[in-house]
């Protein structure tokens, strides 16, 4: 009787048991989310790090943060280097920061971002970056990052007139 009584017992609790067996290797909502938001900061950290290596003029380590271009590691550099604006320091680097995950190999960054440059004091710009994953690290297009930095081959040309009197 005993026996029997174990037996009935196990089999109401062997269903339980495999279906605990079978959800284990199945994510959760709860662990989707964690994935989810460990994403969003690995993008934002190396949205920022890209943002830090322009301002620090480390044109060499940027070059491999960037992805498809036409350009070469000096031709970038110099432009960059160039460039009528480049990140601002600290918080006004970037502010109001979102990520949208595209997959897992890209997001888009929508950020406030400060630059400094030939006009005197902070200028922001809010902006949608595309980053993809290569390898294990974000990367910026190279286009992006000369659009950031306000870089074109056409030079503003300001004509200064007299004043005119009337």
């Amino acid at each position: 009787m005993r026996a029997l009584a174990l037996l009935s017992l196990l089999l109401l609790l062997f269903p339980s048991f495999s279906l605990a067996a079978r959800e284990k290797g199945k994510p959760t909502a709860a662990g989707a989310a964690q994935s989810s938001a460990a994403s969003t900061r690995e993008v934002l950290g190396d949205f920022e790090k890209i943002l830090d290596l322009w301002r620090d003029g480390s044109y060499e380590e940027l070059y491999r943060r960037t992805s498809g271009g036409k350009e070469s590691e000096e031709t970038l550099a110099r432009k960059l280097s160039d460039a009528p604006r480049r990140p601002a320091c600290c918080w006004e680097k970037m502010q109001e920061a979102e990520v949208s995950l595209k997959g897992e190999r890209k997001a888009v960054v929508r950020a406030r971002l400060g630059f400094e440059g030939s006009i005197p004091g902070t200028q922001f710009l809010t902006k949608s970056i595309k980053m993809q994953k290569e390898g294990d690290v974000w990367t910026i297009s190279q286009s992006d990052l000369l659009s950031l930095a306000d870089y074109s081959k056409k030079r503003r040309m300001y004509r200064y007139l007299p004043a005119q009197q009337k």
